[in-house]
């Protein structure tokens, strides 16, 4: 909820400072010409899958955890039916060995994702109050300010932490529901690829690389407005 407020506070701002005629107009839904901004609460789940990290190791995987922060979108109706999406919004994670389900060496490290994902949507009833779209395109994501865990540090010594950035495809599916005739919420889920290489240099063991398909599930909800 603390995520969503300022959301919220911004839609209603832009929905005020336009005229009022505009604000009275009687159409719902979309049309071909319109931009969509959305202003949503999304949670990255990551579903990775990771080679062995460190010798001495070898049944110990990488994991992510989950991370829930805003993100903003803008769409833009190129006809009745077909809008293109690009979102921006970025997340930190940490990435801990594990082994099984209980045990593992704890945390390694620390990253930050920015996941530029634009889509090419296709809107199922444009013209009504309930629009529900599917969507299909292409991701590009940046991994920065990458940093080794203390204590992995304490145990092996400094450390050296790099992941490569990933190019890769995305899927979605997602619902409007008109508030107004220009506000509406927002659900939608993706589904991006999203594969990297993970390397860690440390002096004890020397330059370590681990192959990651992260491939995470992002579920949003939240405000948008026909502007």
């Amino acid at each position: 909820m603390k995520i969503l407020v300022p959301a919220v506070a911004l839609v209603a701002a832009l929905a005020a400072s336009t005229p009022a005629a505009a604000q009275t107009e009687a159409r719902t839904g979309v049309q071909a010409g319109d931009l969509l901004l959305r202003l949503r609460t999304i949670m990255v789940a990551p579903n990775e899958q990771s080679g062995s990290i460190l010798p001495g190791f070898p049944g110990e995987k990488v994991r992510l955890n989950n991370q829930v922060v805003p993100e903003v979108d803008v769409t833009w109706m190129a006809t009745d039916h077909i809008g293109f999406e690009l979102i921006a919004a970025t997340t930190k994670h940490r990435a801990s060995g594990v082994t099984g389900t209980t045990g593992g060496i704890g945390r390694l490290a620390s990253t930050r994702v920015l996941p530029p994902t634009l889509t090419a949507q296709y809107h199922f009833a444009p013209t009504g109050k309930v629009r529900p779209y599917i969507g299909a395109g292409l991701n590009y994501t940046l991994f920065f300010d990458e940093k080794a865990a203390k204590g992995l540090e304490a145990a092996v010594g400094r450390t050296s932490v790099s992941m490569k950035d990933s190019f890769g495809w995305a899927g979605q599916a997602g619902v409007d529901v008109d508030i107004n005739p220009r506000m509406f919420l927002n659900f939608d889920v993706k589904y991006i690829d999203i594969d990297t290489t993970a390397r860690l240099t440390t002096a004890a063991a020397g330059t370590q690389r681990v192959k990651m398909d992260i491939d995470p599930l992002v579920f949003g909800v939240g405000f948008g407005l026909r502007l």
